[in-house]
């Protein structure tokens, strides 16, 4: 019963669109339909700028962080921790306050990841920064950053099957989320960070 009370908690916290109700607060548009027309920190800040974007992430983080928390709360298991933090991320990419059309859930994931795998978090959050910087990508550095996280967790961790499982079903969630990054990508079409067209 904790589960499902933790499972539904943790989806209308992540349904909460901080992108969206900020920029409706400051230009009165719906930031689902200008730039790229994902509602997460990227288009933000390609919107409003850094200082906005920055909050939006920060928030979007919390999410993730915050679900966690509860979830432990609650005594769940490390899978059941873990699964709240799917359906935080699930509520941020399909709000079921605004028409569950969301962001990409990189930000919430993020959160979640650094609360049930810190080091290796840490670890894939450096060479993620480090290929962004080197290649201009935000999304091959997201990409390696949900990918590596679950993969370093399982060779170098001790964790249960069961939340290994879920960390996966989170990348799997992140990578279809991004599959027009991925399209792009392939098609050498994906812009870089500082490219008026940028779309992430």
């Amino acid at each position: 019963m904790l589960l499902v009370v933790s499972l539904v908690i943790a989806y209308l916290i992540g349904s909460i669109s901080f992108s969206y109700l900020i920029t409706k607060k400051i230009k009165k548009i719906d930031i689902r339909k200008v730039g790229s027309g994902n509602a997460g920190a990227t288009n933000t800040m390609r919107v409003l700028g850094t200082g906005p974007a920055a909050g939006v992430l920060l928030l979007d983080v919390a999410k993730g962080i915050i679900v966690v928390l509860i979830a432990r709360w609650f005594g769940l298991s490390d899978w059941g921790v873990a699964l709240s933090g799917l359906l935080a991320i699930v509520g941020h990419d399909f709000p079921v306050y605004f028409g569950f059309k969301g962001g990409k859930g990189v930000a919430t994931t993020i959160g979640v990841f650094f609360m049930i795998m810190p080091l290796y978090a840490l670890i894939a959050g450096i060479a993620a920064i480090v290929v962004i910087a080197l290649t201009r990508y935000v999304s091959v550095g997201s990409l390696l950053f949900l990918l590596l996280t679950p993969v370093l967790g399982g060779i170098m961790g001790d964790f249960s099957a069961g939340m290994l499982f879920v960390s996966f079903l989170i990348t799997a969630l992140s990578f279809f989320q991004h599959r027009t990054n991925l399209y792009r990508l392939f098609h050498g079409k994906e812009n870089k960070i500082g490219s008026k067209k940028m779309q992430v």
